[in-house]
């Protein structure tokens, strides 16, 4: 018995991927991860989680808007102030319908939050819940380039950045591989507000430039990067669904 059973299951596993709908596993497309670049300057929004008057937030903000604008990027900031709590008013609502334009209009966005018990604020995340992964046949964020950047009054920590990386990813988005935390925010911009020299200040230019490198790369392969197997699969069943009933 042992013998027989072993025997089918080698046989089983010597199929060549029986799980497998061969129809809609595409091979890969080298051509189609190497587009024509597009010449306009990257579209970046940039958010984030504060409505404090002195907010290190919103200040880092600027300064980050002033180093993407520098690497030659069309930069809009969203002002969180007005926008309800998520279900708290309909989606029509304008500032609920300015932050969805702003992100279909970007080609990639900048999160930054303070931490705030240890995580990122309820205004950070109440900005990313308005987004939603889909608008009918729209995904308004898959795709799309992410650098993640936090603020705290005391020591460096990437609870914020770490939990943004993670709502990124939900997002479909493509969330660069570097990361900026700024410590003792109060220490670090100057009476005008203007962030000051510093290894934090640098590690804020490395991140800036390194998204709109990611977002140059990838923009125009964005559609075929999130094609996947599985979406085929299953808009490929719909669709015979909708032709079946047709024809009926």
């Amino acid at each position: 018995m042992e013998k027989r059973f072993s025997t089918r299951r080698e046989s089983a596993l010597s199929e060549p991927l029986p799980a497998l709908n061969r129809e809609h596993l595409h091979p890969i497309d080298a051509e189609a991860l190497r587009p024509a670049m597009s010449t306009h300057r990257p579209r970046i929004l940039i958010l984030y989680g504060s409505l404090r008057e002195v907010s290190y937030s919103r200040l880092l903000a600027f300064e980050v808007r002033h180093l993407l604008e520098q690497l030659g990027c069309e930069v809009r900031l969203f002002d969180p102030a007005g926008l309800p709590l998520p279900d708290e008013a309909p989606a029509s609502h304008p500032k609920v319908q300015e932050l969805r334009d702003l992100s279909q209009w970007s080609e990639g966005q900048v999160w930054i939050s303070p931490e705030r018990h240890g995580a990122m604020t309820g205004i950070m995340k109440s900005q990313i819940d308005w987004i939603p992964l889909s608008l009918g046949s729209v995904r308004p964020t898959q795709g799309k380039t992410l650098a993640v950047m936090e603020v705290s009054g005391g020591s460096q920590s990437f609870n914020a950045v770490n939990q943004m990386r993670i709502l990124g990813r939900w997002m479909r988005m493509i969330t660069i591989p570097n990361q900026s935390s700024v410590a003792k925010a109060f220490e670090e911009f100057d009476a005008e507000g203007r962030m000051k020299p510093s290894s934090y200040y640098d590690r804020v230019v490395d991140v800036c430039e390194e998204l709109v490198k990611f977002t140059i790369l990838t923009r125009d392969a964005s559609s075929y990067l999130t094609s996947r197997y599985s979406e085929r699969k299953e808009e490929a069943a719909a669709l015979e669904k909708r032709v079946s009933l047709n024809s009926i």
